[in-house]
């Protein structure tokens, strides 16, 4: 029997090996199982997925399970966006959700995500709860389809117009619509395909959109993440193509990416510092900023000069999703590229991200370049950043942990190291504000090595201390 574990962000595995339809149905009766020992047994479940493959089909067996546990599932009528799954458990008064999708993992692979009440992601005691609630093949519950429906327990949702209505509420869409932009937009092959065109038809703004014809093997880049190398066929479009921006999601569109005028990439980093610049000081909003460890610490400096708190979270909206409920934070995020915003639910919108981007550039009359350009006026310094991912097998994380566990720098890439943390990984703060953080993947088998300076000739040697670190030199 397979051992199920959650990550950073639900259950992930590689379809027909480990994820198959009986542990997908085994996750989903320790959902239904958790969820009936909070007291919530019978109330509504939202179930939704994304375009890879036979997701629609582990969909339904999810839709099975829960029905035949007494829920009233929601089933949305076809491949739907994370955050439209997420905002249609509190449209629907839902207790909860099921996501069959893998986000940005790689062709093979599928996954299994639940969401709380507020849409947003369970929190970490609750993920250890359902996990000791998943059961051998031979206890679970299961309900056959047509009956299901018959009596009402699974009814298809459209969830598209109360989303769209969600959204027209928080972001003046016809002022983008009528800004005349010529917009790039790359849904990855993915759930953002065709919102972009829908949310901004009838206006002088014009879409280009590419990579919009579902394909689960995601041709052109090595998975539906939305950073470089998978995003150069988009960032070339752009210059080709002449337009003003180009919008990115990833698989499942609860993250998104920026490539400005000029084909560049703006990096997740840069894109957090942008939108909290413009709930801050262009919608004049106020109120906490929640970011995770592996992002940026201008955040801190924007906090500072806005006086609003900055708290600093574990890797995962896990983490996030429950701080900024906690907090009423105006905006929560990660080094992934996933944002969320105070009125909307606490789960990542790759579609309300770019939206307020697009929002951010019609009320400053600043191109991406130039908005970048002011971001760094302000905060009067310019800040660099970069990422190292290495395959890295599970049976050698004890032995790097013990390494890293052991190592106290106290100079690092001719840096004075003022502060080292190890609430998730081994962050290790910098005298100029930067730091560098050596992490293991909560989703692949994967190591990382992330970095933040003010110094752009110290990126490298910071990321080459990191590998050293981890002893992967």
């Amino acid at each position: 029997m397979t051992e199920i574990r959650f990550g950073t962000d639900g259950w992930r595995g590689r379809i027909a090996e480990d994820y198959t339809f009986d542990n997908v149905r085994r996750c989903t009766q320790g959902f239904a199982r958790y969820l009936s020992a909070q007291g919530k047994g019978g109330e509504g479940v939202v179930i939704g997925h994304d375009r890879r493959f036979a997701s629609r089909s582990f969909a339904i067996a999810s839709a099975e399970v829960m029905a035949a546990n007494g829920f009233q599932v929601w089933l949305l009528d076809g491949p739907a966006p994370t955050p439209v799954i997420s905002y249609s458990v509190v449209e629907r008064g839902a207790t909860g959700a099921i996501n069959i999708t893998a986000s940005h993992n790689p062709p093979a692979d599928n996954g299994f995500k639940v969401r709380d009440e507020n849409g947003a992601a369970v929190a970490p005691e609750g993920l250890r709860a359902i996990e000791a609630a998943i059961p051998p093949i031979d206890q679970v519950q299961r309900m056959d389809w047509s009956a299901a429906q018959e009596q009402g327990l699974i009814r298809d949702w459209d969830a598209t117009l109360s989303y769209v209505a969600h959204v027209g509420r928080l972001v003046d869409v016809e002022r983008i619509k009528q800004a005349g932009f010529h917009l790039l937009v790359e849904p990855m092959w993915g759930n953002g395909i065709g919102w972009f065109p829908r949310l901004l038809q009838g206006g002088r703004t014009r879409v280009t959109e590419i990579h919009n014809v579902p394909n689960p093997l995601f041709p052109e880049m090595e998975r539906p993440e939305p950073i470089p190398p998978n995003i150069d066929v988009a960032l070339q479009r752009t210059v080709e193509s002449g337009a003003d921006v180009c919008l990115i999601m990833d698989g499942d569109a609860d993250r998104m990416g920026i490539g400005d005028e000029n084909g560049n990439f703006v990096n997740q980093l840069q894109v957090y510092a942008l939108l909290a610049y413009y709930l801050l000081q262009v919608r004049g909003e106020r109120g906490a900023i929640v970011k995770t460890l592996s992002t940026t610490s201008m955040l801190e400096k924007l906090g500072q000069m806005y006086g609003v708190p900055v708290y600093e979270t574990g890797v995962g909206f896990k983490y996030v999703g429950p701080k900024m409920l906690e907090t009423d934070a105006i905006i929560g995020g990660e080094e992934s590229g996933g944002y969320a915003f105070r009125g909307s639910v606490p789960e990542r919108d790759g579609i309300l991200g770019n939206l307020y981007f697009l929002d951010l550039m019609v009320q400053t009359g600043q191109t991406p370049s130039r908005l970048l350009s002011t971001l760094y006026e302000k905060l009067g310094a310019t800040y660099y950043y970069d990422r190292i991912d290495t395959r890295f097998p599970q049976e050698k994380r004890p032995q790097a942990r013990a390494r890293l566990d052991d190592a106290r720098p106290e100079v690092l890439a001719g840096l004075r190291v003022t502060e080292r943390m190890t609430v998730d990984g081994y962050k290790y703060v910098l005298e100029d504000g930067g730091w560098l953080l050596v992490r293991f993947s909560g989703t692949e088998p994967i190591i990382r090595v992330y970095c933040e300076t003010t110094k752009a000739d110290k990126v490298q040697p910071l990321l080459d201390e990191g590998l050293e670190l981890a002893g992967l030199v």
